[in-house]
């Protein structure tokens, strides 16, 4: 979801209000896909938040900073080079597209003054940050060569050129007559298709918007109107209009179920009446708003790590199955016994090399039952017996070493689901690089350990009970094995979900009676932060700290404990959530 044409001149008007004249003094770069200037007003900093996620592109200001990782991509560097200490000379946006044009002034050599811009294309997959100076481009966020395109190329040393224009008709300075007349080109198109298609500006939400005021379906076929239709999609092209060249905005964001985002616009939406309207009292807090939602912020890293560990999973669950099945094979270990005793019983009776199987009573049937051998003729009897008790003694070591082997990989995949559980509840840079540190000690990650001192040190979380009793709940597994081993007192109450991953919750009661509404609100947490979230009837144990111990060379998270307890919990996530808004 991204904001049309018309969303995007309002927000380049607010924009420009608040930014022009200031002066950029620092420039960051928290992940691959979005950058943070910090800009300096008269008695006002701000932080402009440009991001080409393809979810949510978007250019807008942020209420507090992002985490930034502690070396600068190179394109950040860049920036800092080119625009650090410039001034912001205007805000603008190109027609009614989706594209953004930052002028700033800077002094080069000698004193001159030189003016570069800063073009922020938000069109969705194809959104990028060019950084160009007198028509040439200095550098971009995502390089496009001529393998990639065939319209266009995005490099450094480039003529930039705008991107392939549309003949569309200009919704603010077309005269109405010529728009209609461009609609109905086609009587076949839908109506929602037919403005995409004749105007500039014009999105899914502000076309289906402009519908519904007409009292018309979007899927309206144009050649089917009448003459009151088209006066009334006259009418409704003038509401657009007003509201979008308003100059106080009225962002709305409409949400569904599950608080997905249905669509967002600078103007009040009408044709969504099932939907949950939010109101902003600036574009730039609605689209703060729909990053949150969305999850647009990744940290850096998050989602590489994500994907090493899914597919470690999926090469280990792929090895327990082939287990599975040599285990099965190697249970057949006895036939060949018995196949060796009846051949010793009976070998005198046959000739070598002389039959490919033998049928003989087995010695071992009480009701003298045949069992068929199959012989290699290539050997004699007596070496066939010998391949007989030699494949059974080979089975039988196998069997041992099969089922070391299954545990070793039943251990590997509960300890990546542990991992798996902890990039879920990662949230700043200090737990990635703890999980990175993790993988990289696991042997799953073949890169150097991070230094501690790079990143700010993470924390668990810290709830507090109604009744004013600590909780702490570890985000990773280097996070549990601290709370539960060193940070806990050995009369504390330890949670934890049974056989499933998860985080070590831990209430600090200190050996005092625990409520029976603690000890639901804390089993409730443990189920929240673990692999079953969502689920319902989740088990968790709970019992004192001094029950939990952690084996002499186990892996990081694993522990031991006795003594337990057993809940079956249905956690209640709308109950919950108000509960965790009020971490510590």
């Amino acid at each position: 979801m991204s904001l049309d044409g018309f969303s995007m001149h309002a927000l380049a008007r607010e924009l420009n209000a608040t930014l022009a004249g200031g002066r950029i003094d620092k420039i960051t770069q928290p992940n691959k896909q979005s950058i943070i200037l910090s800009i300096r007003q008269p008695g006002q900093n701000y932080l402009l938040h440009i991001s080409i996620n393809s979810q949510n592109p978007s250019a807008h200001l942020l209420e507090r900073n992002l985490e930034n990782p502690p070396e600068p991509p190179v394109f950040c560097m860049v920036l800092r080079k080119q625009l650090e200490t410039g001034r912001i000379a205007a805000i603008r946006q190109h027609g009614l597209d989706r594209l953004l044009l930052m002028d700033i002034d800077s002094l080069a050599a000698g004193g001159k003054i030189v003016t570069k811009t800063l073009v922020l294309e938000l069109m969705g997959k194809y959104s990028n940050i060019i950084l160009v100076q007198e028509g040439t481009i200095i550098d971009a966020l995502r390089k496009i060569g001529a393998n990639s395109s065939r319209v266009r190329t995005v490099l450094p040393g480039d003529a930039y050129e705008l991107p392939p224009g549309q003949d569309k008709l200009d919704l603010f300075t077309a005269d109405l007559d010529a728009i209609m007349e461009a609609l109905k080109a086609d009587g076949e198109q839908r109506l929602d298709k037919a403005l995409l298609a004749a105007c500039m500006g014009f999105g899914p939400v502000s076309a289906k918007e402009t519908c519904f005021s007409a009292g018309l379906a979007p899927s309206t076929r144009i050649g089917t109107l009448e003459d009151v239709d088209f006066a009334a999609i006259r009418d409704a092209l003038m509401e657009i209009r007003t509201a979008a060249s308003n100059e106080e905005a009225s962002p709305v964001l409409v949400l569904g179920e599950n608080k997905k985002i249905l669509a967002m616009s600078s103007f009040p939406l009408h044709y969504l009446p099932e939907g949950t309207s939010l109101t902003f009292p600036t574009i730039s807090a609605m689209l703060e708003k729909a990053d949150q939602l969305a999850g647009s912020y990744v940290l850096p890293d998050k989602d590489r790590f994500k994907k090493l560990v899914k597919n470690e999973l999926n090469r280990a669950e792929n090895k327990l199955v082939k287990l599975d099945e040599e285990i099965a094979a190697a249970e057949n270990a006895e036939e060949y016994r018995i196949r060796g005793d009846n051949l010793m019983t009976y070998q005198y009776q046959f000739q070598d090399h002389a039959d490919s199987e033998i049928t003989v009573a087995n010695i071992y049937s009480e009701t003298g039952e045949t069992i068929t051998i199959p012989l290699d003729q290539r050997y004699t009897i007596i070496q066939n017996m010998q391949a007989c008790y030699k494949k059974y003694d080979k089975l039988k070591r196998a069997q041992e070493l099969l089922r070391v082997q299954r545990r070793e990989c039943e251990d590997n995949i509960t300890y990546l689901e542990s991992i798996e559980a902890s990039l879920l509840a990662s949230e700043s840079l200090g737990e990635i690089a703890e999980i990175h540190n993790e993988l990289v000690e696991s042997g799953y990650l073949r890169e150097k350990l991070k230094r501690k001192n790079n990143d700010k040190p993470s924390h668990p979380f810290h709830f507090q009970t109604p009744d004013g009793i600590d909780i702490f709940i570890g985000k990773n597994n280097y996070q549990n094995d601290k709370l539960t081993c060193k940070t806990a007192s050995f009369n504390d109450t330890w949670f934890h979900t049974q056989n499933i991953p998860g985080s070590h919750v831990i209430l600090r009661n200190g050996g005092e009676p625990v409520s029976e509404d603690n000890i639901l609100l804390c089993a409730s947490l443990a189920a929240h932060f673990s692999k079953a979230q969502g689920s319902s009837k989740i088990p968790v144990d709970y019992t004192e700290i001094r029950y939990v111990k952690k084996p002499s060379g186990s892996k990081p998270g694993f522990v031991i404990f006795t003594n337990q307890k057993t809940l079956y919990i249905t956690p209640n996530e709308e109950e919950l959530r108000p509960f965790l808004l009020k971490e510590k």
